[in-house]
């Protein structure tokens, strides 16, 4: 243990000699905590829109305020018809026109039906999607007010009997996107960390010719791979602090699980992620070469996590693909704890997968390494 203990402490002094590499192990999480915790939001609003007001009467004027007030819309431009709101469109200005015809208060008056017309910028389906969506809910509000209006002045004394639901959003009460995204860029950041910084450090050795001289080292491979782990692990684990503090004390989401938990399930993880980069330091020469296996690596288990896209609605042969991607279970895991304060219980399942992948992907790096030395 001596001896691996004072391969650590090599590896510790050569990290903060380098004056390039450890700001980026530091520094760089942090930066991109705060970068990606804000740029990273699913929050739709102040949606731009064009106003095409062809009747100009009073209840086209209620309408665009009902759409206005809404909070979801703000008005870009104002256009004179249908034909200028779509030039506003195909620029960019707006991702929504709305039309309303003329006739449009005549038509209300007699009771005959009438529309409203929305023209949307699809290049943005999400964006799109929650517009028509937000266009549909006003509407119907706008509908419903014209209707109990008219039961009122018909002197009937008739009140139709509405139906309401009533929300109650449990974990994230304010259904803010921030909150389901931050503990996915927490994995994320640690997972980019520790797959770099093993891949690249191991692939160093040989690059640079220092290798040699570990091998005539009185350390034995396992040890030498060892020591390797565990000085990163011990980064990692830096990392993971400072990330923490940073979502606690910066964003203000506190983590309501269990620390020890979390942390027990936190190496669990690491042991995945250094993993993974010793393989790849295994089947790769220099580091260029290992900077890009690992972002081949890191693309599809990104994508393929959960972190943007549910599992549930990707295609059956993905679903299956996932369950080799550690990041997929520690994002379980990090909004469970984050989020829901859930316990053990709730988390065996995902801890058991992570202590079986950890335990595939180093028992098959340190057998490749082994053969590499020799």
């Amino acid at each position: 243990m001596r001896k691996i203990l004072a391969l650590v402490k090599k590896e510790l002094i050569q990290l903060r000699r380098d004056r390039r590499l450890l700001p980026v192990v530091i520094i760089a999480p942090i930066l991109q905590l705060l970068i990606l915790g804000y740029a990273v939001n699913l929050d739709v609003r102040h949606i731009p829109v064009v106003l095409v007001d062809l009747d100009n009467s009073e209840s086209s004027r209620e309408v665009t305020a009902a759409v206005i007030n809404s909070g979801y819309f703000t008005v870009a431009r104002r256009a004179a018809s249908q034909e200028e709101a779509g030039h506003y469109l195909d620029g960019g200005q707006a991702a929504v026109g709305l039309v309303i015809p003329r006739g449009f208060e005549a038509d209300l008056i007699a009771g005959r039906e009438t529309a409203i017309q929305a023209l949307v910028d699809g290049t943005e389906s999400q964006t799109a999607s929650i517009a028509i969506n937000y266009l549909e809910i006003i509407t119907r509000q706008y509908n419903l007010r014209l209707i109990l209006e008219k039961m009122e002045k018909s002197g009937l004394g008739l009140k139709p009997v509405i139906i309401q639901t009533e929300f109650r959003a449990f974990f994230n009460p304010s259904l803010s996107s921030r909150k389901f995204f931050l503990p996915g860029i927490f994995g994320l950041l640690v997972m980019v960390m520790t797959v770099m910084l093993t891949a690249m450090a191991v692939v160093r050795e040989y690059d640079i010719g220092t290798m040699e001289q570990l091998i005539v080292t009185p350390l034995k491979p396992a040890e030498i791979i060892t020591g390797k782990l565990l000085s990163f692990f011990l980064v990692g684990l830096i990392d993971i602090f400072l990330i923490l503090g940073v979502i606690y004390f910066w964003f203000r989401l506190p983590l309501k699980g269990d620390f020890f938990l979390f942390l027990l399930l936190s190496v669990l993880y690491m042991l995945n992620t250094l993993g993974l980069g010793l393989f790849i330091s295994t089947i790769t020469r220099t580091p260029q070469q290992a900077m890009l296996t690992s972002f081949f690596f890191m693309m599809p288990m990104i994508l393929l996590s959960g972190f943007v896209f549910p599992v549930e609605n990707m295609p059956r042969f993905f679903q299956w693909t996932t369950c080799l991607i550690p990041l997929r279970y520690y994002l379980v895991i990090l909004r469970g704890l984050f989020l829901k304060g859930v316990g053990i219980k709730a988390l065996a399942d995902e801890g058991l997968m992570l202590l079986v992948l950890a335990l595939i992907l180093n028992l098959l790096s340190i057998s490749r390494f082994r053969r590499r030395l020799d």
